[in-house]
């Protein structure tokens, strides 16, 4: 890789993973020399761009695009425009679309120009002040009026700077663009970060009130009015819908007047990921209000724009994203707040100036903005559980790690709700890097009703619902009666029995939200028991006890839940002989139950596990993929409920 490239990459992550620079991975950046010129594709993030995200084009057939005639109709000029840009790759095979702004890269002479929207920028280009101000602060930059994306925009960029080429002999190094950010031009990507250093540092000096985005924490019990939202959004699959309260919304939803300067968007990119219009929720003193405001503003919201709201402001509690995937509706809050810092910040520059209506029509039947619409929403194949919201109790080892794995790769949003803090927040780590739902660890001690009942609501709150509890989460320690101390025996109570409760109390809750606004709608609530809940287990009172209990409590919440289609099973896996529980050295039930003398005979680890083997006719251990085999035919069987669910190889059976 030549070094030009390696520091085209470099800038591009720089200012791609610098939200004040750059939003839901926008902006793009180019590098050229006499022959090439590598462009972003379309859809590729700047964040973590490598070299196969840049298309390669031939400048000799890019110079002539100018002097091509297209159609005047603008649908049909759009489209042969974006064909002779195809034919501009050096690879016409590659997969890769050219980003519609190469052209006016490739017009710009430096070797280096990157297109960026800083939210500083934004709240200048797009006030009521900004040509005046730009020619106040920035004498040597072109600036741009507003001008419809596309070739009309390039054409427009192509006159000007021939213009400021031949007044001052050089191409300009900044160019503004009113209502869509700036471009930046040099020979250098040092140059580069110099030259947005300079403009940020003039523009900040220009701010009289700076913005915070400080959270200011959720009031009020969201399980009692979200779900019901998400149902209601939900009539064409389920939605995912996050909450957001910080202190720059804080600014604008006491009442309409407040928010009518955050009403429509500023830019392009602002109605590709947010929409063109938001909906406000003015009545909000009880959960009854925000859920009947919703309901009565829904329809003509759906009339006037053709679809949801993507945004839903509500008046002392924050704003909501809703949208196909948790990080689509993550993008919307991002985009939306970075609209509230611009208008907040137009202030000192004049006053905010929102996009016309003839310009957000454009933008909204734009094709390119339709492929970037689709881009950011990721591949079209759906698992399993795709929107569904799910919670792991103890999901940060064993097996509910690999529960936790499963669900996500089927397209579940995921709470990992756990103690073990570490191995939770990494997991939910690596999954998040590979997935467009959303993956969070929320620390949970099971055995504490409140801890279970504030992460029930941290789930709500990140995810507008939940679909599936597992309460997985279990301790044992093995025993004979003269050996096990009481306060063990109540701990192991507290979490493998007590802990079952809380979940199915605190989940039931938000489920017969959901069901109150979609009677159509079933949840599930499984608790992962255990073969020993089937049948007695020598030396082992305490841990089979809890475990027996278990599943009267999933016979009896099913025959109270049912009526709001709460299906609630067990399954019963058979031992997990390559997990923690059993194979620890230090802890695991292989140790504990050599020292404990429970396989007679037995002089090492290896010994006692064959001896559990051996015991299994299908000769091996249980495996995640069998109990997750178990939970999806429990989610697909609507006509199953109260059941205790065997997954033992056929080494307990029910009677």
């Amino acid at each position: 890789m030549k070094q030009e490239i390696k520091d085209l990459i470099d800038v591009s992550r720089f200012y791609g993973r610098d939200k004040d620079y750059v939003i839901a991975g926008g902006g793009n950046t180019s590098y050229k020399d006499d022959e090439h010129l590598w462009i972003k594709a379309s859809g590729a993030g700047l964040a973590d761009i490598t070299e196969d995200g840049f298309v390669v084009m031939d400048r000799k057939k890019l110079a002539v695009i100018p002097e091509q005639d297209f159609s005047d109709d603008p649908v049909l000029r759009e489209q042969q425009v974006k064909e002779a840009l195809y034919a501009s790759r050096i690879d016409p095979g590659s997969n890769l679309r050219p980003s519609v702004e190469t052209s006016l890269h490739d017009v710009i002479k430096y070797s280096y120009v990157v297109h960026l929207h800083p939210t500083l920028v934004n709240a200048l280009m797009c006030s009521a002040g900004s040509r005046a101000l730009c020619q106040e602060l920035f004498a040597d930059a072109l600036y741009i009026p507003y001008t419809d994306p596309g070739y009309t925009l390039f054409m427009k960029v192509y006159r000007e700077t021939e213009h400021y080429r031949k007044n001052n002999g050089c191409d300009p190094s900044v160019i503004f663009l009113e209502n869509h950010g700036v471009f930046v031009g040099a020979d250098s990507v040092g140059a580069i970060k110099k030259t947005y250093e300079q403009i940020n540092d003039v523009l900040s000096g220009r701010v009289r009130e700076p913005v915070s985005t400080e959270p200011l924490g959720i009031d009020g019990d969201v399980t009692q009015w979200l779900p019901a939202l998400r149902m209601l959004f939900s009539s064409e699959g389920l939605k995912t819908c996050s909450l957001r309260h910080n202190e720059v919304v804080a600014r604008f939803y006491r009442d309409k007047a407040a928010f009518s300067k955050v009403s429509l968007p500023f830019t392009p990119d602002m109605i590709v990921y947010c929409g063109s219009g938001y909906l406000y929720v003015e009545h909000s003193e009880t959960p009854a209000d925000i859920i009947a405001s919703v309901k009565k503003d829904l329809p003509a919201f759906v009339g006037k724009h053709g679809c949801l709201p993507k945004i839903v402001v509500i008046k002392n509690v924050g704003f909501l994203a809703v949208d196909d995937t948790w990080q689509a509706a993550q993008t919307c809050l991002d985009v939306y707040e970075d609209l509230m810092k611009v208008s907040a910040l137009a202030g000192s520059f004049g006053g905010h100036r929102f996009m016309t209506g003839e310009q957000i029509r454009f933008i909204e039947n734009w094709e390119a903005e339709h492929y970037r619409r689709k881009q950011s929403k990721g591949p079209e194949g759906k698992g399993k559980v795709h929107g569904r919201v799910a919670v792991v109790t103890g999901g940060a080892m064993g097996f509910g790690a690999g529960i936790v794995e499963s669900l996500a790769e089927q397209g579940a949003n995921v709470v990992i709700a756990d103690i073990s803090e570490d191995a939770g927040k990494e997991l939910a780590r690596v999954l998040s890097s590979k997935a467009k739902n959303g993956i969070r660890f929320v620390y949970t001690d099971v055995g504490d009703e409140a801890a279970v009942g504030r992460m029930v609501k941290d789930t709500v709150a990140s995810f507008g619902g939940l679909d599936l509890m597992i309460s997985n989460a279990g301790i044992l320690h093995a025993g004979t009666i003269e050996e096990m101390q009481t306060n063990t025996f109540e701990r192991m109570t507290r979490v493998n029995y007590f802990a079952y409760f809380h979940c199915v109390k605190h989940a039931a809750a938000v489920m017969k939200v959901q069901h109150a606004w979609n009677k159509t709608h079933f949840c599930d609530i499984i608790q992962i028991n255990s073969k020993s809940g089937l049948a007695g287990s020598n030396k082992n009172f305490a841990y089979a006890g809890g475990k027996f209990g278990g599943i009267g409590l999933t016979q009896s919440f099913a025959l109270e839940l049912m009526p709001y289609n709460i299906k609630v099973n067990a399954i019963c896996p058979g031992n997990f002989f390559e997990g923690p529980l059993w194979a620890d050295p230090d802890t695991g039930l292989f140790v504990q139950y050599l020292r404990a003398g429970k396989v007679p005979g037995a002089e090492n680890v290896d010994d006692v596990k064959k001896h559990y083997e051996r015991q299994v006719p299908a000769g091996r251990g249980c495996r995640v993929e069998d109990v997750a085999r178990a939970i999806y035919y429990l989610i697909e069987q609507e006509y199953e409920t109260g059941q205790a669910l065997p997954v033992t190889g056929g080494q307990v059976m029910l009677h």
